[in-house]
Parts: C-alpha cells; sequence; structure tokens
C-alpha cells in the first residue's frame, strides 16, 4: 500500500491498497504501525480511483505535478479568463511565536483556510468582491509581512505561546471585521521533534502536521513529506533522534 494522500480536515492519511482506496482517521489515541519502504510518484486519482506511477519523482512526478495559479496570482490573472467573482477575504494569521502571515481565500471558506495552514490566531481585516483585486491588496501588504510560512518554522512553534504584544500591534493597524483563535488539542509544552514517520500515537493534527508520540518522544511529521511512500506494517525499525525528555 502507498500514501497517495492526505486530509487536513478530517484529518485522515489516503493509502492505495491492492483492494483499492483506503483512509487510515487520524484521531486523537489511534495507534499508527507502519514502516516506510521506498518512496516513488504518489500517482493520481480519476473517479474515485488511484492510478499509479513508477516514477521517481516525489511527492509526484511532472506528469503529475498540478501547480494552482492563483497562488501565484498578485492581482494580474494568470487564467486564460478571469474567475474569480466572488467574494474574497483577506486575512492576518500568526504563528507562535511571532510570524505573522497575510494572505487570501474565498470568504465562505475563511475558517477552514486558516485552519489547514494550522494558525495560532487570525484575523479577517478586508473583503473584496473578487479575488483580483484581494490579490492586489494582498500584495501590497506582503512588501511588509510574509506570504508564506513553511512547515519547519511552524513546527518550532508548537508548544509555544504567540507573542501577543507584537500582534496586537500589527492589529492595531486595522480594524478586523473577525478574529480567530485556534486549539488544535495537542497539548504540547515543547516543541516536537521533526521526523518522516508513520509509527506512534496520534496526539493531534495541526495543519498538515501530524504529531504522534513513540517510545517517549513527540514526533511532529509533515504529512506531504509522507505522500509516495509504500507501506508496510510492523512499526518503524529505523533510528530516531528522541528528545531529552525520553532520557529521563
Amino acid at each position: 500500500m502507498q500514501v497517495v494522500g492526505y486530509d487536513t480536515g478530517t484529518p485522515a492519511l489516503h493509502l492505495a491498497t491492492s483492494d483499492g482506496l483506503d483512509s487510515v482517521a487520524l484521531d486523537p489515541g489511534t495507534e499508527l504501525d507502519y514502516r516506510l519502504q521506498d518512496r516513488h510518484c504518489a500517482g493520481t486519482m480519476h473517479d474515485g480511483h488511484h492510478i499509479s506511477c513508477s516514477n521517481d519523482g516525489t511527492p509526484y512526478c511532472p506528469d503529475h505535478r498540478h501547480t494552482w495559479v492563483c497562488a501565484k496570482c498578485t492581482g494580474t490573472c494568470l487564467k486564460d479568463e478571469m474567475d474569480c467573482y466572488e467574494d474574497h477575504a483577506v486575512y492576518l494569521a500568526a504563528f507562535a511565536p511571532d510570524t505573522f502571515k497575510v494572505g487570501v481565500t474565498r470568504l465562505w471558506r475563511l475558517e477552514t483556510r486558516l485552519r489547514e495552514q494550522g494558525a495560532d490566531l487570525a484575523a479577517h481585516v478586508r473583503t473584496f468582491s473578487d479575488g483580483r483585486v484581494a490579490r492586489e491588496y494582498e500584495a501590497e501588504l506582503a512588501t511588509r509581512l510574509t506570504d508564506r510560512v513553511r512547515v519547519p518554522t511552524k513546527i518550532a512553534g508548537f508548544g509555544r505561546d504567540v507573542d501577543t504584544d507584537a500582534w496586537d500591534a500589527l492589529l492595531s493597524e486595522f480594524d478586523p471585521i473577525d478574529t480567530f483563535a485556534f486549539d488544535y488539542g495537542l497539548d504540547l509544552t515543547d516543541s516536537p521533534v521533526a521526523e518522516t514517520i508513520a509509527t506512534g500515537t496520534v496526539r493531534g493534527v495541526k495543519g498538515r502536521v501530524l504529531v504522534v508520540d513513540h517510545r517517549g518522544t513527540t514526533y511532529a511529521v509533515d504529512m506531504r513529506s509522507l505522500v509516495g511512500y509504500e507501506l508496510d506494517t510492523g512499526g518503524t525499525d529505523r533510528d530516531l533522534q528522541s528528545s531529552l525528555g525520553a532520557f529521563g
């Protein structure tokens, strides 16, 4: 079986097996007992079926890699015809301790988008009637705020609090329409160890990061780094970095 995708909302890992597609729910307390084998392109989904691919590119080879052009938009549409004629929200998202991001999403999926990213705090600062104007405003703010936060930066902030003084100072420049505070139920007091494993007791999921406990250490796994791996049962047999607390 092969990991062919993941869901941050449910959350779950999607597997292609000899019997078809399957999902492994990542509810807190779930025991994962998989060993990572070879990794290759995760292929593609079509009409509810998985089409495998043996190419080396991971998680997807060039034949199966897709780029969402709207993510690159700064106000000049990159499509043959503009189609984002619906309300869009410009938001600010905070990632502990002090990384603040600007972003755009369709208004109706604002909270979903913030949870997908694993934001700790957030604010909806403007609404625009189409995506083009929203992207223009985002690009203006991105001259002084980041518009992308990489997963290692997010993991480094797990178990830490947001610098609320800095966050409040940023929000004072706006008149937020709404604010959000998210709790992912991870109950962390220290940053977990970044690893790529599919073994352990699920503590929870924050954005696309799966958090598991294994042999006294808490690990943070970027689920995208699992996509493409063939799995076997029996748990990891690798020597893993442990947290200092594991030696207590």
